[in-house]
């Protein structure tokens, strides 16, 4: 009977589990939806917005050039990555991906020649890892993975800009994870500064032509400050809708596991009473 009590406690404990996974998926698929409805749509205005300031390249032509925050400098003296990561866990490989990522572009910058590599870690998991490993690392953006908003996007993409300018930072780098579908989450690294506009010759860009007021030098003065705030607020999105896809997904398989071992207890639960009622019957059959 003591080992019928043991497995009647272990079939709750495991049906405790898969509540708690089953709720956590629901309200992680909720939160998903939420996140790449807003991530498609400022996809949408973000390639809309490069395509226009790659125009205007193309129109500004090369003696109205250089723009500061497109113009490598001389001296590759000091970078800084933006690494986004999750403010939880249960995710899947979500943050060691990320972590990862981040890893091989520090790397990657150190082989360069950078001489100095701040991290600005956005996300509970990420400026825990940096604490953890000694990086050097400002903490002022972490909040902004669990919530993700544009005008934290403008404060993180307008202390970078003016550090740039002021030559103060020579490469921006942002590391997160790229959300391809529900089980496919891959983790990239792009140079955010100096900007690189599209040229003609990229598919992505329309085949357009725009009168100009005032000069497309002016208009890109504009719209540059415009279109990184833009990228930084649409890899915030990007990251969100990466980490609840995973989560969504974990949490679906802990469901499908916890499923499989209840049932599998609840057999060994059944066999193991019926072996118990038959033992019972022989005793008492021996008995009389």
């Amino acid at each position: 009977m003591a080992a019928l009590k043991e497995i009647k406690v272990r079939i709750a404990s495991v049906g405790s589990t898969l509540k708690i996974t089953s709720a956590m998926k629901m309200v992680a698929s909720a939160k998903l939806h939420r996140v790449q409805a807003e991530s498609e749509a400022l996809a949408a205005y973000e390639w809309q917005l490069a395509s226009i300031t790659g125009s205007l390249f193309r129109f500004a032509g090369e003696q109205e050039l250089p723009i500061p925050l497109t113009q490598p400098h001389g001296a590759l003296r000091r970078a800084v990555v933006v690494a986004v990561a999750s403010d939880g866990s249960l995710c899947g490989g979500f943050n060691a991906e990320a972590i990862r990522q981040l890893e091989h572009t520090i790397e990657a910058l150190r082989g360069e020649g950078f001489e100095q590599i701040e991290v600005w870690p956005v996300g509970e998991k990420m400026a825990a890892y940096l604490r953890k490993s000694g990086y050097r690392s400002d903490e002022s953006f972490r909040t902004l993975a669990g919530h993700p908003s544009y005008a934290g996007a403008v404060g993180m993409a307008d202390r970078l800009m003016n550090s740039y300018v002021a030559e103060e930072v020579d490469r921006v780098v942002l590391v997160h994870n790229h959300h391809l579908s529900m089980s496919r989450q891959l983790p990239v690294s792009e140079t955010l500064l100096p900007l690189e506009p599209r040229r003609d010759g990229e598919e992505t860009l329309p085949d357009a032509n725009y009168l100009c007021e005032p000069s497309p030098r002016e208009l890109l003065g504009e719209l540059l400050p415009l279109e990184i705030r833009t990228r930084i607020y649409g890899m915030l999105l990007d990251s969100a809708t990466a980490e609840h896809a995973a989560r969504t997904v974990a949490m679906q398989t802990a469901s499908d596991n916890a499923r499989d071992l209840l049932d599998e207890l609840r057999l060994f639960y059944n066999k193991q009473r019926q072996q118990a009622i038959t033992n019972e019957l022989a005793d008492i059959a021996q008995s009389d």
